[in-house]
């Protein structure tokens, strides 16, 4: 079987797509790959120095590169209302929304607003940038959300709703994997009330990748690194589940992607599953209405068809 690849993108050209996180890793690779096929690519980026830099390396491979700086910093729901409002402002329509940001294993600490950073930033910040923006969406015809989870979201036991900003106790792994968890939560609702609408939700995650995401990795497991360094993949392999599910025409809503090596750890992006609590209705639901609620943002048109 043929391995799916960045040469089976599709002419992107006329398309607006927004990456965030885009300065760097997966995020970087992903806005590369899409300029590369004529996409206007938004770098969504919470420094712009570092998103200048970004984009400057885009353009020297891709010297018409369409892209586009927005400051955006997901762990200040302030910052997340100013930029989606300065999208709206630029973008009648966006076919494309890549939620790649993200925070992993750092010691405790939290957003702007109160939240566990990691909740905060990976969760709560994609998800009312997504639904600040939804209505920029909903009318584009093949228009998707795609939302980067990991495979750690396999170390969260679940969504710990007594303690979500881990007040009591702090478990910088079982955080991120809560927090990703909750991207395939958030995905799986998401595209349930997508159903009958022009867009859908998908979500990837990019196995084993060496990017700056590792760098507040606990000491041990950081002096390990060098040895597992042969596990892990290059970024730019590392964005092609979330680039195969942005872009492949035959990719469904609800479907989730990864690599198809070893243990999901590295190689072509192939349709993969998630853990069996990712699939708990009640639990998507449940994180929704917690996740309006301390957001205080909410989807326009999509109704929850169980209420």
């Amino acid at each position: 079987m043929t391995k799916w690849t960045t040469a089976k993108i599709p002419d992107q050209s006329a398309r607006t797509a927004i990456v965030t996180g885009a300065n760097t890793g997966l995020g970087l690779e992903t806005a590369k790959a899409l300029a590369v096929r004529g996409a206007h690519v938004v770098l969504a980026v919470r420094n712009v120095t570092k998103g200048e830099a970004a984009a400057e390396w885009i353009s020297r491979s891709v010297p018409d590169a369409d892209l586009e700086l927005q400051r955006l910093d997901l762990g200040s729901l302030a910052s997340v209302r100013e930029a989606a409002e300065e999208i709206r402002t630029k973008h009648e329509r966006i076919d494309l929304l890549i939620n790649n940001a993200g925070v992993m294993t750092p010691p405790k600490e939290t957003t702007a607003d109160g939240f566990e950073l990691q909740f905060g930033t990976n969760h709560l910040g994609h998800f009312a940038f997504t639904g600040l923006l939804l209505d920029r969406l909903l009318p584009v015809a093949g228009s998707r959300v795609v939302t980067v989870s990991s495979i750690g979201h396999r170390f969260s036991r679940g969504i710990r709703f007594e303690d979500l900003q881990w007040e009591r106790s702090y478990n910088r792994l079982q955080a991120y994997g809560q927090s990703k968890l909750a991207n395939l939560l958030f995905t799986y609702e998401l595209q349930r009330r997508l159903i009958g609408q022009h867009t859908t939700a998908l979500a990837a995650h990019p196995g084993g990748s060496d990017t700056e995401l590792a760098r507040h990795l606990p000491g041990p497991v950081q002096r390990a690194v060098p040895l597992l360094r042969p596990l892990f993949q290059e970024a730019a392999m590392g964005a092609l589940p979330t680039l195969r599910a942005a872009t492949d025409p035959a990719a469904l809503g609800g479907q989730y992607y990864g690599p198809d090596g070893l243990g999901e750890q590295k190689g072509y992006p192939k349709l993969v599953t998630s853990n069996e609590r990712s699939y708990d209705l009640e639990l998507q639901r449940r994180l929704w209405k917690v996740s309006e609620e301390l957001t205080g943002v909410a989807f326009p048109v999509l109704q929850d068809a169980r209420a």
